[in-house]
């Protein structure tokens, strides 16, 4: 193999690979915004979902200006996170908790968690209890299918 001497060459073939790897580890995870709320209309997050090796999907959930649930109208406890599944319902994911520290003073919140089924919606609502089966009717923030 003969060995590039030209800078230039060199420079425009590192380039070129530092393109092709971005444009490869970019294109495994998909990130999808959340609709505008109508309960808190300030929030705005996003999703960022990927799937590892073992087909399992990691999802990442990131929010700004989500207000406290004691301050929506009528107040909960907590954030509940949903998942809509292709072929198994509708999940609960896991909880968004002001009281340990996910909520800042600038409102901003943050939740990643690992799973098996393929989700095609993610949504977020307000909660007296963070354990129940089936979603409450103040939906906080939802993707459209994806």
């Amino acid at each position: 193999m003969k060995k590039i001497t030209n800078p230039t060459i060199r420079c425009i073939l590192l380039m070129a690979t530092a393109a092709v790897l971005l444009f490869y580890f970019s294109s495994c995870a998909r990130k999808i915004s959340f609709q505008t709320s109508s309960v808190v209309p300030a929030a705005e997050g996003k999703v960022k979902l990927t799937k590892d090796d073992n087909n399992n999907y990691k999802i990442k959930i990131t929010i700004s200006n989500l207000a406290e649930p004691e301050r929506l109208q009528p107040a909960k406890k907590t954030y509940v996170v949903w998942m809509q599944t292709a072929d198994n319902g509708t999940k609960n994911i896991g909880q968004i908790n002001s009281s340990t520290g996910f909520l800042s003073d600038k409102l901003k919140a943050a939740f990643e968690t690992v799973t098996a089924f393929k989700p095609v919606k993610i949504f977020i609502t307000a909660e007296d209890d963070a354990s129940i089966q089936y979603p409450g009717m103040q939906v906080v923030l939802s993707t459209n299918n994806f």
